[in-house]
């Protein structure tokens, strides 16, 4: 059996790897751009750096400047940040987690009619 990796992403570095996975490959100067600026540009390479370091970057220099690339799939983050929140909060309860957003949260009868359609398709899957 395959074990999966687990993410966690601070707001920061999760923001980065938007940037990243909507407009991939940039440089420092991109991402702090694409990000408001509203951080110091050493704040972003230094990020950067460190999210290289943990395998979720690379990048490859392009004359005197680094570009950055996603090394990890949107699909992969998002799959285990999702399932570390329902572990950790909920115990792994999918019942109790979807009643929680169901109760806590402006729902639309358009999204209800799509959550719906989904526990239908899955239904016939089981």
């Amino acid at each position: 059996m395959m074990t999966r990796r687990t993410y966690r992403l601070g707001d920061l570095q999760l923001r980065i790897m938007r940037v990243l996975w909507d407009s991939a490959p940039a440089s420092v100067a991109e991402v702090h751009g694409r990000l408001g600026g509203e951080l110091a540009y050493t704040t972003i390479a230094t990020m950067l750096r460190k999210m290289e370091d943990r395998g979720l970057l690379r990048h490859d220099e392009e004359g005197r400047k680094f570009v950055y690339r996603p090394a990890v799939s949107e699909e992969d983050v998002t799959r285990s940040m999702a399932d570390d929140f329902v572990d950790r909060l909920f115990e792994g309860n999918l019942a109790e987690t979807v009643s929680h957003l169901l109760q806590t949260r402006e729902v639309s009868h358009k999204e209800l009619d799509r959550l719906e359609r989904l526990i239908k398709e899955r239904k016939k899957r089981c």
